[in-house]
């Protein structure tokens, strides 16, 4: 992995963190989430115009990665209305790599090295000690978390393909822009959707629209550089960050089991690039 790929993998890490931290301190996520979405969207509109480069067969990729966003979205706006920002993140977001890895090996036939094969192991070890074991589990909420997880990684993959034929911020604005109304018709086809999309229409969920875009533009940018599991693995630190904020900017209770199962899962995820 070269230190341009590294760099911006790590910078999308921090970034992903912010705009995560963002949004689950908002009392209404679903709504909030839409208005993100279509922030990125509108603010970014101009410059993916500017520097406008696609070749015809992105589409099909275009088509599906935006689909699998509309899920993530959905599941992630619907997993920090029902559990804590600490719980469903480091499993979401730890999972992510090693479905990665094993689709490129059972698929995909990369192969995988001892490294990788422990890494997964510390990661499983930590999901373990995230989801409080032997203390009180959330069902649910762990079902919410391994569906993000497999959504990430269903979307990396498409889009380490479908990046070979646009540009980064144009691939995303692309893949965004059917995602931002597919989110807006969800939400108001909810109970008092109109006006809750209103009362979200706020200076913050906008501002992590546009972090988060910038974030995983970063993470396409990385993509053209190095592999798929690589960049996934590097991204993904940001789940020591959130687990270390999550108390100070959330107000939640992240016991010391649930640090330490964090930093389990980002010690595993750094072996699966070996």
């Amino acid at each position: 992995m070269s230190a341009a790929a590294f760099a911006l993998a790590l910078g999308a890490a921090f970034l992903h963190a912010l705009w995560n931290l963002l949004l689950a301190r908002e009392s209404d996520p679903e709504p909030a989430t839409a208005i993100a979405i279509c922030a990125s969207v509108v603010v970014f509109a101009p410059v993916a115009a500017a520097v406008w480069d696609v070749d015809p067969r992105v589409w099909p990729f275009v088509a599906v990665t935006s689909l699998l966003q509309l899920v993530y979205f959905a599941l992630l706006a619907t997993a920090y209305r029902r559990a804590e920002l600490s719980f469903v993140y480091p499993i979401a977001r730890g999972l992510a790599p090693v479905l990665v890895l094993l689709v490129g090996v059972v698929v995909l036939g990369t192969g995988a090295t001892a490294a990788q094969a422990v890494g997964v192991c510390l990661v499983g070890v930590g999901i373990l000690l995230v989801r409080c074991l032997g203390g009180e589990r959330d069902v649910a909420g762990g079902a919410l978390a391994i569906a993000i997880a497999s959504s990430i990684a269903a979307y990396t993959l498409v889009d380490k393909s479908g990046i070979q034929y646009a540009s980064p911020i144009v691939y995303l604005e692309l893949g965004m822009a059917p995602t931002a109304l597919g989110a807006l018709l969800l939400v108001a086809a909810l109970p008092s959707g109109g006006a809750r999309l209103r009362a979200a229409v706020r200076p913050t969920p906008a501002i992590a629209g546009v972090i988060s875009f910038v974030a995983y533009a970063l993470v396409l940018a990385a993509l053209e550089r190095a592999p798929a599991a690589s960049v996934a693995a590097v991204r993904e630190t940001s789940v020591l960050i959130v687990a270390a904020l999550a108390a100070s900017t959330l107000g939640e209770r992240v016991s010391r089991a649930r640090l330490a199962g964090a930093a389990l899962v980002v010690g595993g995820i750094a072996l699966l690039v070996v």
